[in-house]
């Protein structure tokens, strides 16, 4: 990881340094020198410091078919959408403009997993690596009124990571909770151009997640419910017009020229997760700890779980959030 090979370096820089107190500084220099060549010069000739090209920066189309067919539990408007998207865009040598996603829905229901998935079929360093960066709202931009200065940092940030890898990842969580003026201030990034200050942006990736459509969400899979219709009779159609729309009106997007000016290539909707699906996570999670998959555990820890709307609990109130955790206490 990018933070450990930092790390490491300074380890054996230090170390250099007190071993060589005894000699003259010439011999100092020479030592630290050879050290410095050989820890981090060396390591990037020999491919260990990660760099955008091919061996760290490639698209694996069939990964990221098969991770969305057999990871992703109970989306299945989102793992079409997500799929090609990202294939149409990865595969193509001259887009117009970068790939922007906005990803919808109820704590729990994958967002940050499919996030995940996109990442570690495109990068070999998956999440860790160098040009994926993610930022939440709580923790980068916490104070209004150092909107300003937050504005700044992320413009050169973006600027400066796209600069370094054209093929750059930026993730944006709690898209509902930001600061207007800080979603408009990367509106540039997202448009129809060719270069900005000699930069091009078009082929960088900008993914927005957002429990704030969750509840609108919720009622058309509760209509589907209600009417004896299968969840995966639900269309994108049936659900991405009033998702825009209510963007538009509330939320992260609200007076975001984002909207106005169809820089949001998709808006995917995430379905709230019924009792099945979340069996399916627990089997999962076990499976993925080395525990033989037990139908019995998942349903006992699924009974303590709550699910909504009353009466009838059709669905997870945090989803697959919160089994792993639970599971703990189970196993």
């Amino acid at each position: 990881m990018k933070a450990e090979k930092v790390f490491l370096f300074f380890n054996v820089l230090l170390a250099a340094v007190a071993l060589t107190t005894a000699f003259d500084p010439v011999t100092t220099a020479a030592l630290v020198g050879a050290v410095f060549a050989t820890t981090f010069v060396g390591n990037h000739f020999f491919g260990q410091w990660e760099t955008c090209n091919a061996r760290w920066v490639s698209f694996n189309a069939k990964g990221l078919q098969a991770d969305l067919q057999h990871k992703l539990i109970g989306q299945h408007l989102a793992s079409s959408v997500i799929l090609n998207s990202v294939r149409g865009f990865m595969n193509d040598e001259n887009p117009q403009k970068p790939q922007v996603l906005s990803l919808q829905g109820r704590t729990g229901t994958g967002k940050n997993f499919v996030s995940r998935i996109i990442a570690e079929n495109i990068y070999k360093e998956g999440m860790n690596s160098s040009f994926v960066h993610v930022f939440t709202s709580e923790f980068h931009f916490p104070h209004k009124e150092k909107v300003e200065l937050y504005k700044h940092q992320l413009q050169m940030q973006i600027r400066s990571s796209v600069e370094t890898c054209g093929r750059s990842m930026f993730i944006f969580d709690e898209m509902d909770e930001m600061h207007p003026g800080l979603i408009n201030t990367i509106k540039p990034f997202l448009d129809h151009h060719n270069k900005l200050d000699g930069i091009s942006y078009r082929k960088a990736i900008f993914i927005f997640l957002s429990n704030a459509r969750g509840e609108e969400i919720k009622q058309k899979a509760s209509d589907f419910w209600k009417e004896g219709r299968p969840r995966e009779e639900i269309k994108l159609k049936d659900l991405e017009e009033f998702l825009s729309a209510s963007a538009f009106n509330k939320g992260g997007f609200w007076h975001s020229g984002l909207i106005h000016k169809n820089l949001v290539d998709f808006f995917v909707p995430f379905l709230p997760l019924e009792y099945k699906h979340v069996v399916q996570c627990a089997l999962a999670e076990m499976k993925s700890r080395g525990f033989r998959p037990d139908e019995e555990v998942a349903n006992r820890m699924i009974r303590d779980l709550v699910f909504i709307p009353k009466p009838n609990g059709v669905f997870s109130a945090s989803g697959c959030k919160t089994v792993r955790q639970r599971l703990n206490f189970y196993i």
